[in-house]
């Protein structure tokens, strides 16, 4: 093998990039817009819901139940009529009314156990799911206080001191950043080095490679360095300008060891792109391979829902994937200034992982390049 052409090869395939504006375009939506987007939408918690009251009591117990619905769970109610509540639930402008009947105060103060109706919008599922309990809860500490006349202070015989690390504030763009970052570099590093092998076939430049004097190897080694330092120069741009500079995301640890964690990561992600590339016959075909490895790699790899809650089979499944140790490396660099004496596991598993992908993807490639001319 000879790094001169491992090198140009790898200079040819970044100039194929450059002029290729659709996967640049992906590139900078992936890593600006859609990490920014991944991080503040959808939230996890009610945040800011539209909640509307009808109030047919006018009583001083149902203006206390009116003005509990504050931010930042809720925006400030909007009295409406009963003729305006369907309208404006099927409209879509709220995602909670509320209907206090007649007499309402009257019923609570005589032990008769009235109802209030809760008309909620279940497509916001993120919000209705958890203001169901939110509304709930608030309506009946209201009740209850007013029927005891006064506010009760709970005197529990054991005080838990809570006390939040590395993200103190319950931030969930805090976290979500820097996993759709992960998730990123996971897919681009894919996407690109499989769309780079098979441009190859369908623009007919394979046969100008097996026609120089280079072997299988040095062709794979220059897609997996040049798509590598594409994507891992863009994760860099990434986390500087928009996870700390437009989201004004905490980095506690070391930037340097992270990257290196990222360098590894990427030879195996890139191999698996070189690997599945030499399935698919098309960029259709290649695309829907993968989905049906990238939705795996990144929904069991801990980025979304902690290891601990997978049952132990998927648990010791994913132990093979790249995704896996380079989340365990992220979060406990990123959020918990771990040093190298605390991660080495995880760079020594991403070592063997991407060694043991690019041998496969390597004999591979040199079995099939032949028939892709």
């Amino acid at each position: 093998m000879r790094m001169g052409n491992v090198y140009r090869l790898g200079i040819k395939e970044l100039w194929s990039l450059a002029r290729d504006p659709i996967m640049l375009g992906l590139v900078a939506f992936a890593f600006t817009v859609s990490v920014y987007t991944g991080s503040t939408a959808m939230p996890e918690t009610l945040s800011r819901a539209p909640i509307a009251i009808v109030d047919e009591d006018q009583s001083p117990l149902s203006q206390r139940i009116i003005a509990a619905f504050q931010p930042p769970y809720f925006l400030p109610p909007r009295l409406i009529t009963p003729t305006e509540m369907d309208a404006r639930m099927d409209a879509g402008l709220d995602t909670f009314a509320l209907n206090i009947p007649p007499e309402f105060q009257r019923d609570v103060l005589a032990g008769r156990n009235p109802t209030i109706q809760l008309n909620i919008d279940a497509t916001r599922m993120s919000q209705a799911f958890t203001g169901n309990g939110y509304v709930q809860a608030i309506v009946q500490q209201e009740v209850r206080e007013f029927a005891d006349r006064y506010r009760s202070q709970p005197n529990l015989p054991v005080e838990l001191t809570i006390r939040m690390r590395f993200n103190p504030t319950l931030n969930k763009s805090w976290f979500g950043a820097i996993m759709q970052l992960i998730n990123q570099i996971t897919m681009l590093s894919i996407i690109l080095t499989g769309t780079a092998l098979i441009r190859e076939r369908e623009r007919g430049t394979i046969e100008h490679l097996l026609a120089m004097p280079v072997t299988p190897l040095e062709i794979m080694l220059s897609k997996v360095w040049s798509m590598g330092l594409v994507v891992l120069s863009a994760s860099v741009f990434s986390l500087f300008v928009v996870v700390q500079g437009v989201l004004a995301v905490p980095i506690n640890g070391s930037i340097p060891l992270f990257l290196a964690g990222t360098a590894l990561h990427l030879f195996a992600t890139t191999s698996m792109g070189i690997f599945m590339g030499t399935f698919a016959r098309s960029m259709p075909q290649f695309g829907l391979l993968v989905m049906l490895v990238l939705l795996p790699l990144q929904l069991l790899s801990g980025s979304t829902t902690p290891r601990e809650s997978m049952p132990e089979a998927v648990q010791n499944i994913m132990l093979t994937a790249p995704t896996t140790h380079f989340v365990q490396l992220a979060q406990a660099i990123l959020y918990r200034d771990a040093g190298f004496s605390i991660v080495w596991p995880q760079f020594a598993a991403l070592l063997c992982i991407g060694g043991i992908f690019f041998y496969i993807s390597q004999s591979r490639f040199r079995k099939v390049i032949g028939t892709m001319a």
